[in-house]
């Protein structure tokens, strides 16, 4: 059914009011992101992944260098990672994946001179991506390929050496078909590199937390705004179990950049090598 919101309103009233917002959002921080979300309410799926588009790129500029800190320690292993092709290798670059890439976040860790192959299913993350890719020439960053993880058939089998895949996996459809489909593209020995928001663990001192988690994911308040995302969801036990030979994990509470995010600070980071 149509809304009434998608018959009287364009997407550059959309723009306007989200602006509005967005002045506030500078004074407080998350809070009034958030709160500009309630302008897409009735709109349609088009829109609302517009929003998200746009909402993501702002969160991304409030950097919070804790947070930036903890990706660099997790993904340090690319720069010592041996490439399995002979010419990648003479130049210690990697050919690269990275699953729901958005505006492009991680080019900074990715060594000089790697083949970077992106998919991402939201199409209005393209021009933030590119925006961000021309401050990183270093990188051979290809063309989004507009695809859900589950179904990057595209991509060629044991063609990768390294998948990176961040705060995605709360929102896919099936974790088991995208896990598999990473294990699939990774060359033998390639390893895939993650970081992922998870359910509390320890409800004896963070019930509180764990309680808000089911809420707010259960009443699909939380998946509505941010484009399918699950509190209470853990990837974990999908990447163990799909048949990688070893991964190395850490759980641990990371950084958020606003205290209305806080609920998303439980996390797990870790290496998965095919």
């Amino acid at each position: 059914m149509t809304s009434v919101f998608e018959k009287t309103l364009s997407y550059e009233t959309f723009k306007e009011a989200a602006s509005v917002i967005r002045n506030y959002a500078s004074e407080h921080r998350g809070l009034g992101y958030i709160a500009c979300g309630a302008v897409v309410f009735g709109f349609g799926p088009m829109l609302r992944k517009k929003f998200f588009a746009w909402f993501n790129n702002q969160v991304t500029k409030m950097k919070n260098e804790e947070y930036e800190a903890l990706k660099r320690e997790a993904f340090a292993g690319l720069a010592t990672q041996q490439s399995s092709d002979p010419e990648f290798q003479k130049v210690s670059a990697l050919k690269i994946l990275e699953i729901g890439v958005g505006s492009g976040t991680n080019f900074s860790f990715y060594p000089d001179g790697s083949h970077l192959t992106v998919v991402d299913p939201n199409p209005y993350f393209a021009d933030y991506y590119m925006q961000n890719r021309k401050k990183f020439p270093n990188i051979k960053a290809e063309t989004v390929i507009v695809s859900y993880g589950e179904d990057m058939d595209m991509v060629e089998s044991n063609s990768v050496d390294a998948v990176v895949i961040t705060l995605v996996l709360c929102s896919v459809k099936d974790v088991a078909k995208v896990v598999s489909q990473i294990k699939r593209v990774l060359v033998p020995g390639g390893k895939f590199y993650f970081i992922e928001h998870i359910q509390e663990w320890d409800q004896s001192s963070h019930g509180y937390r764990w309680f808000i988690q089911n809420l707010l994911t259960w009443s699909r308040i939380w998946p509505f705004f941010f484009e399918g995302c699950n509190l209470n969801r853990n990837p974990l036990p999908f990447i163990q179990s799909v048949g990688f030979s070893e991964v190395q994990y850490e759980r641990l509470y990371a950084p958020m950049p606003a205290k209305v995010f806080m609920v998303a600070s439980p996390h797990v980071r870790g290496v998965a090598t095919k």
